[in-house]
């Protein structure tokens, strides 16, 4: 939670086309069921596939505004570890990063504006941020579907939300069920390999 014991914020940033976005709106819409005030803002860069994208939600008994102030946000959410690196300013003290550590380099380093880092976790790390990386892509890959990522990342963040992990999987799995229904169950997987992924993450950090 946030400094202000009434507000959890929420960034998360990454590439278009991982799901950043789609991560947003099913934290906001847990919130909302929830009885919380939800204000969710996001930020797309050149607004295309493959451009840099950040999404900030904030939820608690009163929201006043949707953008996170520099310095206040509980959990990063890092769709990529280059962009979470960018982002992690905008964490409070004792705040939380769950970064994944597949690599896309955004146009920024395409065009010659953003010099890719060597080791963008190290970085964070070195400025006193608790980071918990995993190769989410990767977890995907093993179970047989690359848009599985954000519901990885989602399930990686629950045990640092203010509400049970139960109540985000099953708004996961149930929009699954609705539109395409033979990917809740992968869905449902996905969920729990996250939530495993930074668990394992954490006792290697620890």
């Amino acid at each position: 939670m946030s400094n202000n014991a009434e507000l959890t914020n929420i960034l998360v940033c990454g590439i278009g086309g991982q799901g950043v976005m789609t991560a947003s709106e099913v934290l906001s819409m847990a919130a909302i069921q929830l009885g919380f005030d939800v204000k969710k803002t996001e930020v797309a860069g050149m607004a295309q596939r493959g451009g840099v994208v950040t999404s900030h939600v904030r939820f608690g008994e009163k929201v006043l505004s949707p953008a996170i102030p520099k310095g206040e946000a509980d959990i990063l959410v890092g769709f990529e570890p280059a962009e979470a690196m960018r982002w992690a300013k905008h964490l409070k003290k004792g705040g939380v990063a769950m970064v994944n550590t597949s690599r896309i380099k955004p146009p920024v380093v395409n065009v010659g504006l953003f010099e890719y880092p060597d080791n963008p976790v190290e970085e964070m790390r070195k400025n006193g941020v608790e980071v918990y990386d995993f190769d989410a892509g990767e977890i995907a890959r093993e179970l047989g579907e690359m848009r599985l990522v954000n519901t990885i990342l989602m399930g990686a963040i629950s045990e640092h939300l203010p509400f049970d992990a139960q109540v985000l999987k099953d708004i996961i799995v149930e929009r699954f069920r609705q539109k395409k229904p033979e990917l809740a169950e992968l869905n449902d997987k996905a969920f729990e390999a996250g939530r495993k992924a930074a668990a394992k993450s954490a006792q290697s950090a620890a």
